[in-house]
């Protein structure tokens, strides 16, 4: 049985713009700006990298930053499940991931969970307002650590638990839209399969050397095949 670590943003939901806008109007609450926030790149970063990154661009020290954490995640999920309701019916899960989910949890080589730099709320509410709420039995999330690369270890532990065996890292996959996915899974000697359904394209994404790339989930067997390493 080996672990498939999905991302989310990009990867299984395309949520809308919801998190972003979340995110903007906690930071107005509790620090009272956002800092570059039209033009900072979100995509691949923990939403606590989020936060320092943009604040640190206009000259926060990181004690204030990080002094304004735990208010700012309260208010982020307050705020995304406005986001999310505004967005009714419109947050669904990318082609083809509703149909490979599926087919993974049938299949018994496969253990499916998250490695997201999403708050642990946010990942659950964006799975859960794009119909794949329960999908994912073990996870690690952005609300356990700043960095991504320390994602994919305490995801084994979870799985570890909640499957009562042992998981080898190098026959693992990360699955993700981003150059940070395939980074993240190689400081851990796991597999990358990439996928150009964020905002890198396949060539972007090729440039990073995964050990496979798509243009989309849809193909579900080739895709199975691939988490397979057939």
């Amino acid at each position: 049985m080996r672990l498939v670590l999905f991302d989310i943003d990009g990867t299984l939901v395309n949520s809308m713009g919801a998190g972003k806008a979340a995110l903007e109007s906690a930071m107005l609450s509790v620090y009272g700006e956002t800092g570059p926030i039209a033009e900072f790149d979100f995509h691949g970063r923990t939403d606590p990298a989020i936060v320092r990154g943009l604040l640190r661009a206009v000259g926060w020290p990181d004690e204030e930053i990080e002094a304004g954490f735990d208010a700012t995640w309260v208010a982020y999920l307050a705020a995304l499940d406005r986001e999310l309701a505004k967005r009714d019916g419109q947050v669904r899960p990318i082609s083809g991931v509703r149909e490979l989910l599926d087919a993974i949890a049938e299949d018994a080589r496969f253990a499916p969970g998250l490695v997201t730099g999403n708050m642990e709320g946010g990942a659950r509410r964006k799975l859960g307002a794009a119909g794949l709420a329960g999908r994912f039995g073990f996870g690690a999330y952005g609300s356990d650590s700043e960095r991504r690369e320390d994602l994919p270890p305490l995801a084994r532990e979870r799985a570890q638990v909640r499957y009562d065996r042992s998981f080898d890292m190098s026959a693992a996959v990360v699955v993700g839209d981003t150059p940070e996915d395939i980074r993240c899974a190689r400081a851990n000697g796991a597999r990358a399969l990439a996928v150009s359904t964020g905002r890198h394209t396949v060539a972007e994404l090729s440039e990073h050397a995964p050990d496979a790339v798509v243009e989309d989930l849809s193909d579900t067997s080739r895709v199975v095949r691939m988490l397979a390493d057939e």
